[in-house]
């Protein structure tokens, strides 16, 4: 997931909303990205996922049911939305995991 979200924040880097919007292979990439987080997020256990209830689950799992189901109708706008404010804090959020659950 850490991997992903530094992907997205990789290919977001300097753009405004209109030059990603523009460039149709980072949209469909960024967005590739964001399903890996949220198919990465479905796998978790419901413990781990209990002991973290303020990161967002439900919203990460349901983006990546968007982006899979509704594949050519996928609202741009939104992918940039989330990839500018809401994977930034992710992230955080997952790296915190990452220290404390898994420090070995």
């Amino acid at each position: 997931m850490l991997e992903a979200l530094d992907s997205v924040g990789r290919m977001i880097s300097g753009r405004t909303e209109a030059e990603f919007l523009a460039d149709e292979t980072v949209c469909f990439a960024v967005a590739h990205r964001l399903t890996v987080v949220g198919e990465a997020a479905a796998r978790l256990s419901d413990e781990l996922k209990d002991r973290r209830p303020l990161v967002p689950w439900q919203d990460v799992v349901g983006l990546r049911n968007i982006l899979v189901h509704q594949y050519f109708g996928i609202h741009w706008p939104l992918v940039w939305q989330t990839a500018t404010d809401h994977a930034p804090t992710l992230r955080l959020q997952i790296a915190e995991i990452l220290r404390v659950e898994f420090a070995e």
